[in-house]
């Protein structure tokens, strides 16, 4: 019976600890508590990709981007955004922009996927990217090289690019958009027009006309407004959100 008692006080003790968190340790997790987390940082990343000069409320560079074709058929400062190029299913001429008005030739960033990010930030500063740090400031070129290390995905996987429709499930999706989505857009996702009153242009007007596009903000947010950048939540999560916007008003 003692010997009992002392393997039961024993058994005590070890599952005490086990899940007893020593004050120098809880100490130093909240030290850090504050610090910016890499999924932040990746969602930043997401959004300069789309558009730095609305992250950052910088005024466009003045005229094309150099390395932009000649043939191309956008102007300004579109040209200088990430996406017109390198598109936003990230495969550039291989993927959604290999036809259109956003076609140039140019190659997408799926080998950037698993590059060191140092290593991508010179690329970004190289002659043929022409960034400067005066226009996208060294932080924000990091967050962006993080973004294309750690943060594309196969787009395939998640969206038919023949019929352009999401592989969610929408029902699914209706419980993470009526929640929280509809907190801005609108239980129909209505309360947001894009455009104007004579070409109105919707959450489910962009997801069923451009999912690729759809995907990327809800993952990352539009840059320069106050939207929730939703990465944290699991891709199929993220998905079947898409999904369920493609079933709301598109006009």
């Amino acid at each position: 019976m003692p010997r009992m008692i002392t393997l039961l006080a024993s058994a005590i003790f070890v599952f005490a600890l086990a899940f007893t968190t020593s004050p120098a340790v809880m100490a130093a997790d909240t030290d850090h508590a504050h610090d910016a987390t890499d999924i932040w940082s990746i969602a930043r990343g997401g959004q300069l990709y789309d558009n730095w000069m609305g992250v950052l409320e910088a005024d466009a560079p003045e005229g094309n981007h150099p390395a932009y074709p000649a043939a191309g058929k956008k102007k300004g400062k579109d040209t200088w955004r990430c996406k017109e190029c390198h598109g936003w299913d990230f495969k550039g001429k291989d993927g959604v922009y290999a036809k259109g008005s956003h076609f140039t030739g140019i190659k997408g960033v799926r080998s950037a996927v698993g590059m060191a990010p140092e290593e991508l930030h010179k690329i970004i500063m190289n002659k043929t990217h022409a960034y400067t740090e005066q226009q996208i400031p060294h932080s924000a070129m990091e967050k962006i090289a993080l973004f294309l290390s750690a943060g594309q995905i196969e787009t395939d996987r998640y969206i038919d690019q023949a019929s352009k429709m999401a592989r969610g499930n929408p029902r699914r999706g209706a419980q993470f958009f009526q929640t929280v989505c509809a907190v801005c857009h609108g239980f129909e996702g209505t309360d947001i027009n894009f455009k104007s009153a004579e070409e109105p242009e919707y959450v489910g007007t962009v997801c069923s006309d451009n999912p690729w596009e759809g995907l990327h903000k809800i993952r990352f947010g539009q840059p320069g407004v106050g939207m929730v950048a939703l990465t944290v939540l699991d891709m199929d999560d993220l998905v079947d959100i898409l999904s369920y916007c493609q079933t709301l008003p598109t006009k």
